[in-house]
């Protein structure tokens, strides 16, 4: 077990971790801004009293690109059932997009830089008059600073140490948690896993073996997903790899794969094809699955009597990683007992440790995207 919610299979491959461990301690030594808002000693930029005026609101809109919504679309998304809130994300420009008139909205508006171009558009065609706004962004003389102070808006102080995809378990994500009823400090699982062993070796084992599988040009990393309700947190796993990894021409390819689903489409290549991918399966248990009605099941398939779709989709799980096993193809395997706020909050500090510790043994900064501020400016340029 990885944690009392988690069971986690690492990857086979058993590499010298030394250098690992090393570089491990020291980062979570040095408690950096990233670091330090994975624990409960993180101080967020806003008063649980001063947000509870927002609580009474059904309808939340939440505005922004990549790290500013994906987070929190992973809360909502993974903890779905018990959320009784509307949440909607705009995280991506629309041509055709309409203005909704039905509903009035609570708008939490999410751009660190406070000059994000598409939010900026989506912002002023989406917020109404009298709708109630938040805006998280930093403490400066951006645009949606002013726009905020325009609106007469709460304004929530993005921690200017804490880039887009870092930002879950600070205000950014933090925040948007509280108002679906969610307790935040049960996130913040920092504190307790530095002080499990299971945890730590198998993060260590774990990075040693992808360095290992990077070393022999294995680069696409491919999420075997069997839960819906984690799409968004792998889009946001997605950014996290990609983003933090991808420069001086190295980094990982980071692909989801929708499971059962993709059995019947490039299940056959990742078996059968080149063989310069590593995978992670990854499972909740569901415990209220639809049951097959076993009066309407022929005798031929006689063996789907008496189950419901999570025992299917488990059989599905285990029968792929028997296949995979035989064929020598790398992989890992998450097994989620627990969905809830803890749990979720040990699976953000894995992976985001996991993505800082690859990054700096890489000799990579983990925390910049130089790249993606040229497309900044000569998109601008151009709208000049």
């Amino acid at each position: 077990m990885l944690t009392s919610g988690i069971k986690f299979l690492n990857f086979k491959e058993k590499k010298n971790s030394l250098v690992v461990k090393k570089k491990l301690k020291l980062i979570l030594q040095n408690k950096d801004a990233v670091i330090l808002s994975l624990s409960k000693n993180y101080n967020n930029s806003f008063n649980k009293k001063d947000i509870k005026r927002y609580r009474k609101s059904s309808n939340f809109r939440i505005i922004g690109m990549g790290g500013s919504t994906l987070g929190s679309q992973a809360i909502y998304d993974f903890l779905n059932h018990k959320i009784k809130k509307n949440f909607t994300f705009i995280d991506n420009l629309d041509a055709n997009q309409k203005k909704q008139k039905e509903k009035k909205y609570t708008n939490i508006i999410v751009s660190k830089s406070g000059n994000t171009v598409e939010t900026i558009a989506n912002s002023n065609i989406l917020i109404k008059k009298k709708e109630k706004n938040i805006f998280i962004t930093e403490n400066k003389n951006s645009y949606l600073f002013q726009l905020a102070h325009k609106l007469k808006a709460e304004i929530i102080h993005h921690n200017n140490f804490i880039g887009g995809r870092y930002s879950v378990l600070s205000e950014v994500g933090m925040l948007p948690a509280e108002l679906m009823g969610l307790n935040s400090n049960n996130f913040k699982q920092l504190n307790n896993i530095i002080k499990n062993k299971k945890f730590l070796n198998s993060l260590i084992s774990n990075v040693s073996a992808t360095l290992y599988y990077i070393n022999k040009k294995k680069f696409n990393s491919i999420i075997i997903n069997y839960d819906e309700k984690s799409k968004n947190l792998f889009n946001w796993y997605q950014q996290l790899i990609a983003e933090s990894l991808g420069k001086k021409s190295k980094g990982l390819l980071p692909i989801i794969s929708s499971m059962p689903k993709d059995n019947h489409s490039v299940m056959q290549l990742y078996l059968d094809g080149f063989k310069n991918n590593f995978f992670t399966f990854f499972y909740v248990k569901e415990k209220n699955s639809l049951k097959i009605d076993s009066k309407k099941i022929l005798p031929a398939h006689n063996f789907l009597k008496n189950k419901d779709i999570d025992k299917i989709i488990f059989a599905q799980k285990k029968a792929t990683e028997n296949i995979f096993r035989h064929k020598n193809i790398p992989f890992r395997s998450f097994e989620i007992n627990n969905r809830n706020e803890k749990t979720l909050g040990e699976l953000f500090c894995f992976f985001i440790l996991e993505t800082i510790l690859i990054g700096k043994l890489l000799k990579l900064n983990p925390y910049d995207q130089p790249a993606v501020e040229l497309i900044k400016k000569e998109t601008k340029k151009i709208l000049i």
